[in-house]
């Protein structure tokens, strides 16, 4: 499935019908959740027949389309199917109990209430929402796809405007010759990363560079005061500083997560909780800024598409371990340098890049010389997921 998005051009009152469109959509996903509390044994479907429900007794329900309607219902009834997937799975900690939402920022359509145009540069609304007619700007072609492949198509409202989201039923597949590398990759805050080949990569600290920005942008929205104009401008200021750097995030872990795929056969990564990780309150900002996460999700995208083997491992003892000898050595987090008793002296990212490498290749089962036998570690594509807690790689 790949996801095509544009920018799209129109009138006040259509944004107001899009604003309309997108408190309609919270409001289904909400009832169906309040729906479910009161019913806690009834399913999918069920939530789906109770939109019919809700556009009998509300006006304002009728007029969004109904597949509309009922794609808010799935919103709701996903937030419940992961919670029922914690509590079987015994995730520690919270389980995830459904909430209801508060901000809504998207309203999402299936294959009725809108027209594609002909030259694919306009789309059209058909529900009684008065959205109509906006016009489509964007970088992708539309015209290599047939209208019967677009199975949704989604409004999001972000800071700086409107947006249009087109969900394609195509696999990406790209054919690249093997390389016959491996690389082992060690995340940090000093280094965004440091591979098994001693390379390193800058960390971009995007939010630590705009932070001056921001704060005086936050302040300026302290200063207003709350029912004015004034302080509604000041809130949009700060939201675009904001969304610019979160593009820039992305912009970064796709790009680099795309040269490290198509550079190598065999990526291996730490199996990093980060939700655990970000509870240090002095690292909590640094990390949250370097957004590894974002990072390892790209990573395993691209191993699809290039179709290559993406290996998390356990990352415990990592930066303790000696990469010659195997030894345990104690090291703070001041301490950059790994000296072992051995006589191998390292940067600790590196011998931590290192060990990663070797745990890796030991998962997939492949021996330290990986000599060219590209064509044996393709055939093993078993990708370890962001979110599944493993401490070694399935077999293929």
């Amino acid at each position: 499935m790949l996801v095509f998005e544009f920018k799209t051009y129109g009138n006040q009152s259509q944004f107001s019908a899009v604003d309309e469109a997108i408190r309609t959509a919270k409001f289904v996903r909400n009832s169906c959740l309040r729906y479910w509390i009161d019913n806690p044994k009834v399913n999918k479907y069920d939530l789906n027949k109770y939109c019919a429900v809700l556009a009998r007794d509300f006006s304002f329900a009728d007029e969004l389309n109904s597949q509309a309607r009922q794609a808010s219902a799935e919103r709701a009834w996903s937030a419940i199917s992961r919670f029922y997937d914690n509590c079987k799975k015994g995730t520690p900690g919270k389980k995830g109990y459904p909430q209801f939402q508060k901000y809504c920022r998207s309203v999402e359509y299936k294959s009725t209430g809108w027209k594609l145009a002909l030259d694919r540069k306009s789309i059209k609304f058909t529900d009684k929402k008065g959205i109509g007619k906006l016009k489509l700007k964007g970088t992708r072609d539309l015209h290599f796809y047939q209208i019967s492949q677009i199975k949704r198509v989604r409004l999001v409202k972000r800071a700086d405007g409107v947006y249009v989201q087109f969900c394609v039923d195509v696999d990406r597949l790209e054919n690249t010759e093997p390389s016959g590398t491996t690389i082992g990759l060690d995340v940090g805050l000093k280094e965004y990363y440091t591979d098994s080949n001693g390379n390193t990569v800058e960390n971009p600290r995007f939010l630590r560079k705009g932070e001056k920005v921001l704060k005086r942008a936050q302040r300026r929205v302290s200063r207003k005061v709350k029912p004015s104009n004034n302080r509604g401008k000041a809130r949009l200021v700060l939201s675009k500083r904001h969304l610019k750097i979160s593009r820039q995030r992305k912009d970064h872990a796709v790009k680099l997560a795309r040269c490290v795929i198509s550079s190598n056969d065999v990526v291996v990564y730490e199996d990093l909780r980060i939700k655990n990780m970000v509870k240090n309150p002095c690292l909590a900002k640094s990390i949250n800024d370097a957004s590894w996460y974002h990072f390892r999700i790209w990573i395993e995208y691209f191993g699809k598409v290039f179709q290559r083997v993406t290996v998390a491992v356990n990352p415990q003892y990592t930066s303790q371990e000696c990469s010659s000898c195997g030894e345990i050595v104690k090291k703070t987090l001041s301490t950059r340098t790994h000296v072992c008793k051995c006589g191998c002296t390292l940067d600790r990212d590196f011998n931590a890049a290192r060990n990663i490498l070797n745990r890796g290749l030991g998962t997939v089962g492949h021996t330290e010389t990986f000599a060219l036998d590209a064509s044996n570690a393709l055939g093993e594509l078993t990708s370890t997921f962001a979110g599944e807690i493993l401490h070694q790689q399935v077999g293929s």
